[in-house]
């Protein structure tokens, strides 16, 4: 798309710029994904100028992860208040300072205040990209759209990947680091000019702003959207957070939460921060683990396009039960791998081509899933709030795995380590069979509405 083609998208409307101002806000999911996979090469050669006992080592590792849960918890407060738009400019912001910081640390604490800063923004991203999409997409797009959030988490990572492959023979861990500074200022000058989520505008009783922002991006009548959005807000004026607990929302709550751990505790964050360790364990160099992480990075990538294409089409449900069950199968045979005698390269390629399953699996699943869901199913009132909540559990689960990892595999040996992700894996394919809802095709309001129907009908019953 040229110059004037984008500034003609601007000025008008309909799906080509609802597919812009989504991709623009996607790119909160990429400086989640380039965090994620940078790190994993840096730390190949961050040991080569700084000295770390395995703890400070850890601490260099997970320090992004508390960083995210703290930035999670004020997140989703900040995405109410200040609206989503700004925070997304305000992350792109801590996360440029964040990268800064990493780049010139003199010292490993201020290579950890970087590790923290950033993760703050992460953990601002990884709330307010998918919440953004998901109120300012029409309901027959809304899984596709959302999802590329998931995908620019992908892309993200690969992107880290292919940077870490590019410093690897110099050792370059500060241009690693550094690097983030990129998509950080190109996702704040992108968003300047994306208008705010119409849902947020009403429920500030900016009611013309939020229908000229409908108008721009549905096709067709908006009076019927706008009238379900203003009954959701006029039976929500006087709810908060604690709306978390009622009995009309717990079903919500359980879903969100129950997600948010299993989407860590089966490992695929452990894989992504330690494939490189990992595979240097089966015998490959430096440089050729680092570029098998890049066609980890690719399907992972590529799995991801293949969920956004089915999401609205097949499902979530179908597609997170599929997912997980691969991802079962997987870990089952990556323990097995480390079994295997080794000749020559075959247990580290036997290593690789497990990883990449498992994470095909998990990016048609888990991955997209959980981060949909979690912003299609909870009210306006406390939407933000709702997925602060969430989002931190997510990253305390993911700084759980992060921090224990290592000790596990040393001490349980790497086969007992994937085969307990794979026992978690299966107690998530059950609780997500009997728990997770299917919210294919529908408004955000009639989602809402389901859930107050459901708790009227229980009651009843009672």
């Amino acid at each position: 798309m040229s110059t004037a083609d984008i500034r003609s998208v601007l000025r008008g409307g309909g799906d080509r710029f609802i597919y812009l101002s989504s991709a623009l806000a996607a790119l909160n999911g990429l400086l989640f994904g380039f965090d994620t996979g940078i790190i994993s090469g840096a730390f190949l050669y961050i040991n080569d100028t700084f000295a770390m006992s395995p703890l400070v080592e850890g601490i260099v590792m997970s320090g992004a992860m508390a960083g995210a849960a703290a930035g999670a918890a004020l997140g989703g407060r900040l995405a109410d208040t200040l609206g989503r738009k700004r925070l997304i400019l305000l992350g792109a912001a801590v996360f440029f300072v964040g990268s800064l910081t990493m780049a010139v640390a003199p010292t490993v604490p201020v290579l950890v205040a970087g590790r923290l800063i950033d993760g703050v923004a992460i953990g601002f991203a990884s709330i307010v990209g998918p919440l953004y999409i998901s109120e300012i997409a029409p309901p027959r797009i809304r899984g596709s759209l959302t999802s590329l959030n998931q995908l620019m988490v992908t892309v993200g990572i690969l992107v880290s990947y292919f940077v870490n492959f590019a410093f690897a023979d110099a050792g370059a861990w500060r241009w690693m680091l550094g690097t983030g500074m990129i998509p950080a200022v190109v996702l704040a000058i992108g968003m300047l000019k994306m208008p705010e989520s119409p849902r947020w505008l009403f429920e500030h009783g900016r009611e013309d702003e939020a229908a000229a922002v409908l108008q721009r991006t549905r096709q067709g009548d908006i009076d019927e959207e706008l009238a379900e959005i203003e009954e959701t807000v006029e039976k929500q004026s006087d709810t908060g957070i604690r709306e978390l607990l009622k009995p009309w929302l717990r079903p919500a709550l359980v879903v969100g939460l129950g997600l948010a751990v299993f989407q860590q505790i089966t490992g695929i964050n452990a894989v992504m921060y330690y494939a490189p360790t990992v595979l240097e364990s089966t015998g490959f160099g430096d440089v050729t683990s680092i570029l098998a992480t890049v066609g980890i990075g690719a399907i992972n990538v590529a799995a991801t396009v293949v969920a956004i294409a089915l999401i609205d089409r097949v499902g979530r449900r179908r597609l997170l039960l599929t997912g997980i069950g691969g991802m079962i199968a997987t870990l089952v045979a990556l323990g097995a791998v480390f079994y295997l005698p080794g000749f020559g390269d075959m247990q580290g390629v036997l290593a690789t081509g497990s990883l990449m399953l498992f994470v095909a699996f998990f990016a048609i699943g888990l991955g997209p899933v959980f981060w949909l869901l979690i912003s299609e199913i909870y009210p306006l009132a406390v939407r933000g709030g709702a997925m602060g909540l969430v989002t931190v559990a997510n990253w305390g689960a993911n700084l759980l795995v992060s921090l224990t990892f290592p000790m596990l595999t040393a001490n349980a040996g790497k086969p007992q380590t994937f085969w307990l992700f794979g026992v978690f894996s299966l107690a998530a394919l059950l609780f997500s069979y009997r728990y997770v809802p299917e919210t294919k095709g529908r408004s955000l309001e009639a989602i809402e509405s389901e859930l107050r129907e459901n708790i009227g009908t229980t009651e009843t019953a009672d």
